[in-house]
């Protein structure tokens, strides 16, 4: 085992390398960058006026900039170096887990991902909890009464929840219990005036406005959990062990529960650290926009759309080293929910 890990634990080193090595070479060949983004804003400046020389120099507003000027955006933006010493210097500065400054906001990368944590912790922790509290006790009804009434409808609702589109359904949660009822708030994360209210006041406050967007995030994510639960207890339950158990005049009760149970979710608790672990990171871009929610999702979307690098690669060095360690635990939980596992 300790060799297994040790080996898992060196790969990651070169797969990390090859995650960042690949996207920071697309990168190179995305056009739009932000010295084309400054250079196209600052000859509009100059095209409406703003660049006109003094008194008897003439108008130069449709002359551009000159490459003096354009030397100096690169070098602000770090692109005056060639191409594998900025991936370099990328790399040691990733080393001692510097993450870089945005382009365009001003602030290190590491302290935006803390600012825009909170509402993905909300919003995936929330989710990741709820699903599981309802999947799993309903994937074991389900098994337990499969072929009834309860299970042909709840399969049927199960589905439709899935095949509806998140954003889809925020919406219409919106329209209905926001706009005609107004039962809920229809942006935000907390009040304008949250830091002024008591602390049982603020708890009922945030859970007032994170209502609508979980509901519209569950509602869809808990179907696998659920189908992928019935079909595991169903397999279990036709075992020998089960009939062995039965016949010693165990109850249906302890079968069922204590040992069924524990083999059907082996599926499940070995997925348990990717799903808790992701539902930090893990922003969802079209709900945290219909709801207005300024989290991880919306902020990766923005670095992508406005070139601003630092960001991409920061929030790709952070999300790969913690999906590569969290793959490891997901791996070792075999071991720990199946004694029969071996690695050697």
């Amino acid at each position: 085992m300790t060799g297994y890990i040790l080996k898992r634990l060196l790969l990651i080193l070169p797969t990390l390398f090859g995650v960042l090595l690949l996207t920071f070479v697309v990168i190179q060949f995305v056009p739009g960058g932000p010295v084309e983004q400054m250079v196209t804003q600052l000859q509009g400046r100059n095209a409406g006026g703003e660049g006109a020389v003094a008194a008897g120099a003439g108008y130069r507003g449709r002359q551009g900039l000159d490459k003096q000027r354009i030397e100096q955006i690169r070098a602000l933006y770090g692109f005056d170096k060639p191409a594998p010493q900025r991936f370099w210097l990328m790399l040691k500065s990733f080393a001692h887990f510097d993450l870089g400054t945005s382009f365009y906001q001003r602030k290190s990368v590491g302290q935006l991902i803390r600012e825009k944590l909170p509402v993905s912790v909300s919003l995936g922790l929330w989710t990741f909890f709820i699903s599981y509290l309802i999947a799993v006790p309903l994937g074991v009804a389900k098994a337990v009464r499969a072929g009834s009434r309860f299970d042909l409808i709840s399969t049927l609702i199960v589905l439709i929840g899935y095949a509806i589109p998140g954003f889809v359904l925020g919406v219409a949660l919106l329209v209905i219990f926001g706009g005609q009822l107004q039962w809920f708030p229809l942006r935000g994360l907390v009040s304008s005036n949250w830091s002024s209210l008591q602390w049982g006041a603020r708890i009922a406050d945030y859970l007032w406005h994170i209502t609508l967007p979980v509901t519209a995030m569950v509602l869809g994510s808990f179907a696998v959990t659920a189908m992928l639960t019935k079909n595991s207890f169903l397999e279990e339950i036709r075992k020998q062990y089960v009939l062995v158990a039965r016949a010693k005049g165990l109850s249906e009760g302890k079968v069922l529960y204590k040992h069924v149970l524990r083999n059907a979710l082996i599926p499940i608790i070995t997925g348990l650290p990717s799903s808790f672990i992701g539902a930090f990171f893990t922003g969802s871009l079209l709900i945290e926009t219909l709801f207005s929610l300024d989290g991880l999702g919306l902020l990766s979307y923005e670095s992508v759309i406005r070139r601003d690098y630092p960001v991409v690669m920061g929030m790709l060095f952070v999300y790969t080293l913690i999906g590569l360690a969290t793959k490891l635990i997901s791996d070792l939980c075999y071991v720990w929910a199946d004694p029969r596992v071996k690695f050697d």
